[in-house]
C-alpha cells in the first residue's frame, strides 16, 4: 500500500516544480557590469587583453573590412594567407602539448596515425556590426534565463548573456548567437565509411531568423526562433524531399515543429521525433539532431556546470578549407578530413560539461563543449557514452563571413571512434557561399508554402 504520507509529498513536489516553471530565473547585470563590455571586455564578453606570453593577442576590433581582393557573393579570400605553419601536431608528438589540446584531439591522435595539426599563428578575427554589439549591451542589461534552462527571455538578436555567469547561459550564447537574418546556401554532407567511401547528399537550405530581427510581428511569431528549410537536390532517388523545421526559443514551453516531404509519396507529414537524440537522417546514424550546429535546443536533459577558461589550439579562421577551388574530393579522406587544409589557432575557450540528469533518456551520458569567448561559437564538443566512454568528438570549423560581418562554421565534421567513421557537414566549397542578402519571406516558411513548392 502506498505512504499517503509520501504521496502527500511528491505531489506538493510536482506542485513547486509546475510553479517554479512559469517563474523566470534573473541573470541580468548591473550597468556597472555592463560597463566592462566596453573596456576590460569585448563587446561579446570576451577578455580584451591577449596573454601574458603573447601567443594570443589583445583582441583590436577582429576584420573590420573584407580584403580588397574580395567581391561580394564570390570566394571568401583568406586575409591571413600569408602566415606560415609555425608547428605540425602528429601523433608523434602530441604529448608534449597535450595541455593545449582538447580531450577530444587527444582521442582523435590516438586513434589515427594520419591526422595532425598544422597550428598557425593566432587571429582573434571575430568581429560584429554595431547593431549587433548595442544588442548585445542591452541584452547583457535585459535577458533572463528561464527555470530548467529551457530558454531565454527579453534577448534580442544576438548572445543574450555577454557576461556570463552560468554554463546555462554560456549554452544559449551559442544557440542564439548572431549568425544573419536571412540567407540561403548550397551545402552537401557525408557519412564516410572508415575505407572512405561516401556518397553525397546535396541541400538547398534556407534559414530565416526571427529571433534577429525584432521588428518583426512580435504578436504573431512569438517565442520563434528561426524557420529553416532543407531541399534536397541530389543524389537523383532523394531529390525534392523537402525539410520543415519550426524553432522555438523556450522549447519545454513550445518544442520545435518539424514536417517532412518525401517526393515519392507526395506528402507532407509532421515529424514527432525531431529532436535531442534522434538521429539527422542523412548523417547514417552518426550525429543526433542536437549535434546540428554543435549544439542546439534546450540544454534541460543535462546538469551542466562551468569547467574553466583554457588555452588550447582549436579550429579558427578555415578561410583554406572553405576555398571554392577545393572539391568534396580534396576534402573527404578515410578516417579524417584532408587536415593539409585545415588550420588551428591557440585560443582561449569556455569549457562547460554536462551530465545527463537522472530519469532523463540520451545516448549521450555526457558532453563537453568548448566555447570561443570572442564569439560564443562552439568549436570542439566530445560525446561520452552510458558507461563514460569517449565516443564522438565534432570539430566545428569556423571563419569569420566579413562582409556581414559574423562567425560561423564553414564546415562540421563528427568523429565517430567506435566505429572509425565521420560525418561531414556544410560543405559549400563547390556550390558557392552563403547567400546573406537572400529575399526569403517568413510566409514562405509555412506548411501551405512548401506544399505549393513541392507541387511545381
Amino acid at each position: 500500500m502506498t505512504n499517503p504520507n509520501k504521496f502527500s509529498a511528491f505531489l506538493l513536489s510536482c506542485f513547486l516544480a509546475s510553479s517554479f516553471i512559469t517563474t523566470p530565473v534573473a541573470a541580468k547585470v548591473s550597468p556597472e557590469e555592463a560597463a566592462k563590455l566596453d573596456g576590460q571586455l569585448t563587446p561579446t564578453g570576451g577578455m580584451r587583453a591577449g596573454n601574458i606570453e603573447g601567443t594570443i593577442p589583445a583582441w583590436s576590433g577582429g576584420i573590420t573590412e573584407p580584403p580588397k581582393e574580395y567581391k561580394k557573393g564570390g570566394n571568401y579570400i583568406d586575409p591571413f594567407a600569408a602566415d606560415s605553419i609555425m608547428f605540425s601536431i602528429t601523433p608523434d608528438n602530441f604529448n608534449t602539448v597535450k595541455d593545449k589540446l582538447t580531450t577530444g584531439h587527444q582521442a582523435l591522435f590516438k586513434a589515427y596515425p594520419s591526422y595532425k595539426m598544422h597550428i598557425y599563428p593566432t587571429h582573434r578575427s571575430a568581429s560584429y556590426s554595431k547593431e549587433v554589439y548595442q544588442a548585445l549591451k542591452k541584452n547583457a542589461l535585459e535577458a533572463e534565463l528561464l527555470p530548467r534552462s529551457a530558454g531565454v527571455k527579453n534577448g534580442k538578436l544576438t548572445s543574450p548573456f555577454p557576461i556570463a555567469n552560468s554554463a546555462e547561459e554560456m549554452l544559449w550564447n551559442h544557440t542564439l548567437r548572431y549568425r544573419g537574418k536571412r540567407f540561403t546556401v548550397r551545402v552537401a554532407n557525408a557519412a564516410v565509411t572508415d575505407g572512405g567511401n561516401y556518397n553525397p547528399v546535396i541541400f538547398d537550405r534556407s534559414f530565416f531568423v526571427i529571433y534577429a530581427q525584432p521588428e518583426l510581428d512580435s504578436r504573431r511569431l512569438e517565442n520563434k526562433f528561426f524557420f529553416l528549410k532543407f531541399v534536397t537536390v541530389a543524389p537523383p532517388k532523394q531529390a525534392g524531399n523537402i525539410s520543415l523545421l519550426h524553432e522555438s526559443i523556450d522549447q519545454v514551453a513550445s518544442p520545435r515543429k518539424a514536417w517532412q516531404y518525401f517526393a515519392g509519396q507526395r506528402r507532407l507529414r509532421r515529424s514527432p521525433n525531431l529532436s535531442y537524440d534522434s538521429y539527422i537522417t542523412e548523417s547514417d546514424s552518426l550525429r543526433t539532431v542536437d549535434q546540428f550546429d554543435m549544439f542546439n535546443g534546450a540544454p534541460d536533459q543535462y546538469d551542466w556546470e562551468i569547467i574553466g577558461k583554457k588555452e588550447l589550439y582549436v579550429p579558427y579562421n578555415a578561410y583554406k578549407l572553405n576555398d571554392s577551388a577545393l572539391t568534396v574530393d580534396d576534402i573527404i579522406r578515410p578516417k579524417h578530413t584532408n587536415q593539409e587544409h585545415a588550420r588551428y589557432e591557440l585560443h582561449r575557450v569556455w569549457v562547460v560539461e554536462g551530465k545527463l540528469r537522472v530519469g532523463i533518456s540520451h545516448i549521450y551520458g555526457k558532453r563537453v563543449i568548448y566555447l570561443d569567448e570572442d564569439s560564443w561559437q562552439a568549436l570542439v564538443t566530445e560525446e561520452y557514452d552510458k558507461e563514460g566512454k569517449l565516443w564522438r568528438v565534432q570539430e566545428g570549423h569556423a571563419m569569420n563571413y566579413y562582409d556581414q560581418p559574423l562567425v560561423t562554421t564553414a564546415i562540421e565534421n563528427t568523429y565517430d571512434l567506435q566505429s572509425g567513421r565521420y560525418f561531414i557537414d556544410g560543405l559549400d566549397n563547390e556550390y558557392g557561399p552563403f547567400s546573406f542578402d537572400a529575399d526569403l519571406d517568413a510566409r514562405e516558411f509555412s506548411t501551405s508554402s512548401v506544399r505549393r513548392e513541392a507541387k511545381r
